[in-house]
């Protein structure tokens, strides 16, 4: 089975890497995939070769991620990635995109969106982490989170081969119901193959503790963003369509962060996936395609 082919936008210090699946065709729409926090491009395998049927499909290694540059610890704010996402369709020149993210790389999508309007025909977002900028809190991340964001500094970060993460991270509850091939893409793509034949996570647990912090911060309803300020309030100018995911298996801090997202946005509706948990285009590549579908048949 033939993979999507390898680009990269910007240089070494603001690289973007991606996977197209399709010939680029000026006759066929974009479709923008973007993963969420520790994944790569490929992950969407299973839902991108489908797509490419009708789309030109790209998916973004996210800052931090994959073969994408790697900031430091303060360079992982919302407005950062969506900014990388701006720089990638400013430089593919894509027009009527359907956005298609899951998760804070939802998020990206709102936000770009609302930074190129004109640029976007709708947006798929799959449980994307919002806060409600209305209801902020002012008195910082929980024991909770602060827990969280340190408990990813002991992920394992390297295994003895390929195989040996593949058998570990399929024993692990949350990968357990990936198809076989969202998941070898996952770790084929993933991890750095070291001299000794070990292999390495690419996106490490020093990055992804980076990254975790805004997250729960926005989950909790504490984050107040940097310098730029605080952009959840961009997405109730957001002039697209936009449908908004939820899974029936995944946790209830997914369901809160979609109704935040709706009630937020002006042109949004809600799908629920049944019987999938919070990764359900790698569990359940099928049930995404026909809720993409349908979602393209209705809002045109």
């Amino acid at each position: 089975m033939t993979g999507p082919a390898r680009i990269s936008i910007g240089d070494i210090e603001s690289r973007i890497a991606l996977a197209r699946w399709g010939a680029e065709d000026r006759g066929r729409p974009p479709a923008l995939l973007l993963h969420g926090t520790g994944f790569v491009a490929e992950v969407w395998d299973d839902v991108a070769r489908e797509l490419a049927q009708d789309y030109t499909v790209y998916a973004l290694d996210r800052r931090g991620h994959g073969d994408s540059h790697k900031p430091e610890a303060n360079r992982y704010h919302f407005q950062d990635f969506a900014e990388d996402v701006c720089r990638v369709i400013e430089a593919l020149d894509l027009t009527d995109i359907y956005g298609i993210g899951h998760s804070a790389g939802a998020t990206d999508l709102l936000l770009a969106a609302k930074l190129m309007p004109a640029r976007f025909a709708r947006l798929f977002v799959m449980e994307p982490t919002v806060m409600d900028p209305r209801a902020a809190r002012p008195d910082g991340l929980s024991d909770f989170g602060k827990s969280a964001v340190q408990g990813a500094l002991r992920r394992q970060a390297e295994f003895e081969s390929a195989d040996a993460a593949f058998a570990r991270y399929r024993a692990a509850p949350a990968f357990a119901k990936w198809t076989e091939n969202s998941l070898r893409a996952y770790i084929r793509h993933g991890f750095a193959q070291q001299d000794d034949g070990r292999v390495r996570l690419l996106c490490t647990p020093e990055i992804e503790s980076a990254v975790l912090l805004p997250i729960l911060e926005a989950m909790e309803q504490v984050y107040a963003g940097d310098a730029r300020g605080n952009p959840f309030g961009w997405l109730s100018e957001i002039e697209c369509p936009v449908r908004v995911a939820v899974t029936e298996q995944s946790w209830s801090i997914y369901r809160e962060m979609a109704s935040r997202a709706l009630a937020l946005l002006p042109a949004a509706s809600q799908w629920t996936f049944e019987n999938a948990g919070h990764s359900v285009a790698q569990e359940a590549p099928q049930l995404v395609l026909r809720a993409l579908k349908a979602f393209e048949a209705q809002a045109g």
